[in-house]
């Protein structure tokens, strides 16, 4: 109600075109520049997907008042953590040298366990999981010594708040905290070639332009952003999740060639229906109007394609089957514990007692 209410008071101002409903590519440069006082975003090639982006975001996602208000600011803080970024691995070259070994990949079709699992194997003291926080504020690299109670966790904390008031269903959906693990198209997101973007947003014409991309580049930032968070605060392994990984697995092991592969599976239909569902929910705090016919669709035709490149890749690389590890979302329910062995044995990873109670 209080959301409806802000969106038809807003709508004149969005007309008027005031600068914090912007969403042209100068303006979010200029701001971001401007807030951190830095002007080097690193490889520009990050900018053709945002003006794709930006693009899609004017003609396509109906943006509501304050969907504008909040693709403005993400965008100017993607950008300004980009620049910070940047000048951090500037002024520390030994975050270029961090070597990520034997990162473990979670991914499967999305409401099929994929959140619950890279939870559950966070909990392993030996285990590195990227946590909402540091990703949605990376820099300065995060500290060891301070990573229980650096600042930004409140911070965070403050911002997620905002999220139940744009969409009060999603922690009914799915529930997010500062300190639980962040998947990785959050990273992505900061170099504008990520999944994040088609769903959250109706942006069909940003999401045609990049299924048509080289996905390597993209990881290879991905990589960048583990070395940034890893410099001073390592784990013994990354444990990292998304759906989307299952859309461009050829792309993730030419950049992390001895990752492991955890492959999720539940019953797709009931897979879709959730999925579905799940998408409206995030979009409805963003859109003034949602064609739930196209939105089941559009979400049908993504992960039939992604189920079956993950399908067919793996029947092409048939050398990878000591990579790759099914689990079963009945089974993973029944007994997770049972399933965290059968993982570790996988992969002869070491199950402490520490990691185990």
């Amino acid at each position: 109600m209080l959301l409806r209410l802000i969106n038809t008071l807003g709508r004149p101002l969005a007309k008027n075109g005031f600068s914090f409903l912007r969403l042209d590519e100068t303006t979010l440069l200029n701001k971001a520049c401007a807030q951190t006082g830095l002007d080097d975003f690193g490889d520009d090639s990050f900018r053709e997907a945002l003006q794709v982006l930006l693009r899609a975001f004017e003609t396509e996602a109906q943006l509501s008042f304050v969907g504008r208000i909040c693709v403005h600011e993400d965008s100017v803080r993607l950008l300004s953590n980009r620049l910070r970024m940047v000048a951090d691995r500037r002024r520390r070259p030994a975050i270029a040298a961090e070597v990520i070994r034997r990162p473990l990949f979670i991914t499967g079709l999305p409401r099929s366990g994929t959140t619950f699992l890279h939870a559950l194997l966070a909990q392993d003291p030996a285990h590195r999981a990227p946590q909402v926080w540091e990703v949605m504020h990376p820099s300065p690299p995060p500290e060891q010594a301070s990573y229980a109670s650096d600042p930004r966790i409140t911070t965070t904390a403050r911002e997620l708040k905002w999220l139940d008031l744009l969409m009060p269903d999603f922690e009914t959906v799915h529930l997010i905290d500062a300190r639980l693990p962040q998947e990785c198209i959050a990273i992505t997101s900061h170099d504008f070639r990520s999944y994040t973007f088609e769903s959250m947003y109706t942006v069909p014409s940003y999401r045609a332009w990049h299924d048509r991309q080289d996905k390597r580049p993209v990881y290879e930032f991905h990589r960048q952003f583990l070395q940034h968070l890893q410099w001073r605060c390592p784990g013994q392994r990354w444990v990292l999740k998304a759906p989307s990984h299952l859309l461009a697995l050829e792309a993730l092991l030419q950049v992390y060639p001895d990752a492991g592969i955890i492959l999720t599976h539940r019953d797709p239909l009931k897979v879709l229906a959730s999925c579905a569902s799940f998408t409206e929910v995030l979009r409805r705090g963003f859109s003034d109007r949602l064609d739930k016919a196209s939105l089941a669709q559009e979400v049908l035709e993504r992960w039939v394609e992604g189920a079956g490149l993950a399908v067919k890749y793996r029947q092409d690389r048939g050398d990878l089957h000591r990579q790759l590890f099914d689990v079963h979302y009945a089974e993973l329910l029944r007994d997770p514990m049972s399933m965290v062995r059968r993982i570790y044995e996988f992969f002869d990873l070491e199950l402490t007692e520490a990691a185990e109670t």
